[in-house]
């Protein structure tokens, strides 16, 4: 190579790294933005482009009190986005040959009302199923303040709220169908079955745990809300005032919620997910794709989350697709599969909105 050349190509590496350290600097100047908009006490951000992660950045306080920061170690509470290693684990159960999506529940389970025999897996997975609620929406915790026990007899009680395939509505008792699925098709208690196959498998046994928030583990950080229950309208009212949450999650209910993660354990998670570490890229697509009502239009949060999945969100749209998990108002993960992008966003407050975010933020690496 002559020395022309070899000037050449340096001078477009340079270039090229000078780009991406300019793009870098865009992204977390937005973020900090949107953190300090919101009042963010901590967060962890992950950006992952090509396979590659090119941002991990920790920001603010993991406990207000003491002034502890966030760092790598941090683990915050993730709530609903249990739900996508539930998905996960049903698919590996489907691609063993052990469990049918079309199949209805009542082919794996016994004992349960003759209303909810003919609702599919498929169907609880995607929250269309009608099943009534085992969470006290009001309260906290499960109806009837009484334990697991109490709690699963008395929803078995309760009325089905619509024909399955009907609406989607977003409940736990779906997914505490799902977790007695798959300890009884794997012969293993739940957080056993995803240690054994899903997180042993990449080595993150101790940066992913279940648990209620109110409970002690090294590196966990608190978590904070700005609303506060009225007592005389039994609203919750946003002010200026910080204050620390505590959330009680039953073990029941860990397919649902329940989960606390570092960022880096996310990121090693999602990543092992889209190498096929865990199922296979068609089971990885049926996953992410939207289960439609039965009359053929999609269910979902409304805005731009107008479709789910298995355990997964999706944003259905022409432009950047994509599957958002969302968890406590706190956390988030979007995958842009079509980007080649995966943006995690973990926050210690409730009601931050991480997803909002993150679509705020994300133009700067799309293709």
């Amino acid at each position: 190579m002559n020395k022309s050349l070899r000037g050449l190509l340096v001078f477009f590496v340079m270039v090229s790294a000078l780009t991406a350290q300019e793009k870098e600097k865009k992204f977390l100047n937005e973020l900090k933005q949107e953190i300090q908009r919101e009042k963010i006490p901590g967060c962890g951000i992950v950006v992952i482009k090509n396979g590659k992660t090119i941002i991990s950045e920790s920001l603010g306080l993991a406990n207000v009190a003491f002034s502890v920061p966030v760092d790598n170690t941090t683990i915050f509470s993730i709530n609903s986005l249990s739900k996508i290693f539930a998905g996960t684990a049903v698919m590996q159960l489907v691609e063993s040959k052990k469990v049918k999506l079309s199949n209805p529940i009542s082919h794996y389970l016994d004992d349960l009302p003759s209303e909810w025999q003919k609702i599919t897996i498929r169907q609880l997975l995607s929250h269309t199923s009608g099943l009534p609620d085992i969470e006290d929406i009001e309260n906290g915790g499960l109806i009837g303040g009484k334990g697991e026990a109490f709690a699963w007899e008395e929803v078995k009680k309760a009325n089905i709220r619509f024909k399955a395939g009907e609406n989607f509505d977003y409940i736990q008792t779906n997914y505490v169908l799902i977790l007695k699925l798959i300890e009884k098709m794997s012969g293993m208690n739940y957080v056993q079955f995803l240690q054994k196959k899903q997180f042993d498998k990449i080595g993150i046994s101790k940066e992913i745990i279940f648990g209620s928030s109110f409970e002690v583990e090294k590196n966990k950080s608190s978590t904070y809300s700005y609303y506060k229950k009225n007592k005389q309208t039994n609203e919750y009212e946003k002010g200026e005032k910080l204050f620390e949450i505590s959330e009680d999650f039953s073990p029941l209910v860990w397919a649902d919620a329940g989960a606390f993660a570092t960022t880096e354990a996310l990121t090693k998670w999602i990543m092992a997910l889209e190498n096929e570490t865990f199922i296979t890229k068609k089971s990885i697509a049926e996953m992410w794709t939207a289960v439609p009502l039965n009359n053929g239009q999609y269910g979902g949060f409304g805005g731009f989350l107008n479709g789910y999945g298995y355990g997964w969100p999706i944003m259905m749209r022409e432009n950047h697709s994509s599957v958002a998990p969302i968890g406590g108002g706190r956390a988030s993960v979007i995958i842009y599969p079509k980007d080649k992008l995966t943006i995690i966003l973990l926050t210690n407050l409730t009601g931050s909105s991480p997803q909002k975010i993150i679509e705020k933020i994300a133009h700067h690496y799309w293709e």
